[in-house]
């Protein structure tokens, strides 16, 4: 589409600026073009996450079925993101072929793994989940039950004869208070 157009009035060396309409045109087609070019790029994107998610299923598959560490699953937002569990997930980098395996910190974000292969993410996917494992271990190690104590504790005394001598004395108290104060004004 060019710059100018002519009138229909038979003059054709006229050129008149174009239109406000006619600009508003050309720049949704523009943006439309650019925004089908995110488009693919994004679809893209997904889709090399996808072909990981997939590639990792094994092993997910041999983690126990007691563990509820891991959250795998693709988010669609932007950027899309493959979430390991709630605080590791790869993401495509900049120029949208290379995998970049982060985790978020207390420190801000640690890059794990950076790779245009899939092969080397998954070997860094799987010694990321070895290591929560054994962080998990350790961790029920350290808060596993205390032994059974070797004398049997005596059961406490039934509290409802405390609260009801306690309920019995305040009330005489309560009595004794009237009583003393009524003779004391006669």
């Amino acid at each position: 589409m060019s710059d100018a157009y002519t009138t229909g009035n038979g003059s054709a060396g006229e050129v008149r600026p174009m239109r406000l309409r006619d600009a508003l045109r050309k720049a949704r087609i523009e943006a439309a073009d650019r925004t089908g070019v995110v488009v693919d790029l994004r679809d893209a994107e997904i889709a090399r996450l996808e072909i990981l998610n997939e590639a990792l299923d094994p092993l997910f598959a041999q983690i126990p079925a007691g563990v509820e560490l891991f959250d795998r699953g693709i988010s669609q937002g932007e950027p899309p993101r493959l979430w390991i569990d709630v605080v590791a997930h790869v993401m495509m980098g900049r120029d949208k072929r290379i995998y970049r395996f982060v985790q978020d910190s207390s420190y801000g974000r640690i890059v794990l793994a950076e790779s245009h292969e899939a092969a080397k993410l998954v070997d860094a996917v799987t010694d990321y989940v070895a290591r929560r494992l054994i962080e998990r271990e350790r961790a029920l190690v350290a808060t596993a039950p205390p032994p059974e104590p070797e004398q049997p504790v005596k059961p406490a005394r039934s509290r409802l004869w405390t609260f009801a001598l306690g309920f019995l004395a305040g009330a005489l108290a309560l009595f004794g208070l009237a009583l003393f104060a009524s003779l004391r004004n006669l």
